[in-house]
């Protein structure tokens, strides 16, 4: 046992050592548009530059909650819609050093954001139409992010995930023409959710967005569960 335990430390001896990043693709929902949380990079190299949020993984940190730490610094929200989007290790990505980098997509509830942390970090919400030129391959990050988002928003109910409990059918079609980046149809949209009958319709109104107001809708967890056993798959 004691030759085995030897044998496995030569293995790992005189390897090539380098750090792991967790970078986040922050999501969030505003002005019927699709925004992402950035911020000016703090140190050197390109210190001042537009970047995602990210750390390092410590050693004893999974990815996982390499990024939930991320997540919770910069939103101080915890509970928040998170999946990993892919593993950046090209050899020269990051002219600081040999870093390797898996980035997370996130999506965030507006309504609980503190915003008094978008001074803190320097950071602000960006339209997904006018994002800048980021430090390193955040770029491509983002775009593989949001390839992924739109693929699973057309598969899986995640998209309320950007709400805070309640939202209207005018607004949730906003959100889906923000995130594909093209109209829909009202009426084909509006067949379809119902057709899931995965909603549940509140007695209130949204009075804010226009003079007759919307109702307010909830996603039932419940519903979407029998929606599931009942062997149909959701599909937008």
């Amino acid at each position: 046992m004691n030759n085995t335990i030897f044998m496995a430390d030569q293995y790992y001896l005189n390897k090539s050592t380098f750090l792991v990043a967790a970078d986040c693709i922050v999501f969030g929902f505003k002005e019927k548009e699709l925004h992402i949380l950035l911020t000016r990079r703090p140190v050197e190299p390109l210190a001042g530059e537009w970047s995602l949020m990210g750390g390092f993984v410590s050693e004893n940190e999974s990815l996982e909650d390499a990024a939930k730490k991320v997540l919770f610094e910069y939103t101080q929200q915890k509970g928040i819609y998170m999946e990993q989007v892919n593993a950046y290790g090209a050899v020269d990505r990051d002219i600081g050093g040999r870093v390797i980098s898996v980035a997370f997509y996130a999506l965030v509830r507006l309504e609980e954001f503190d915003t008094s942390l978008a001074q803190k970090f320097d950071a602000r919400w960006i339209n997904i139409k006018e994002l800048p030129q980021l430090v390193f391959d955040h770029n491509k990050m983002v775009e593989d992010a949001l390839t992924l988002l739109r693929f699973k928003v057309s598969m899986q109910p995640i998209i309320f995930n950007f709400f805070d409990e309640k939202f209207t059918l005018p607004a949730l079609q906003d959100l889906y023409e923000a995130i594909y980046q093209r109209p829909i149809d009202k009426r084909n949209f509006r067949k379809k959710i119902a057709s899931m009958n995965i909603l549940d319709k509140l007695d209130i109104k949204d009075t804010l967005s226009s003079k007759r107001g919307a109702f307010y809708y909830v996603f039932n967890e419940e519903k979407y569960r029998d929606f599931l056993a009942s062997g149909k798959f959701f599909s937008l």
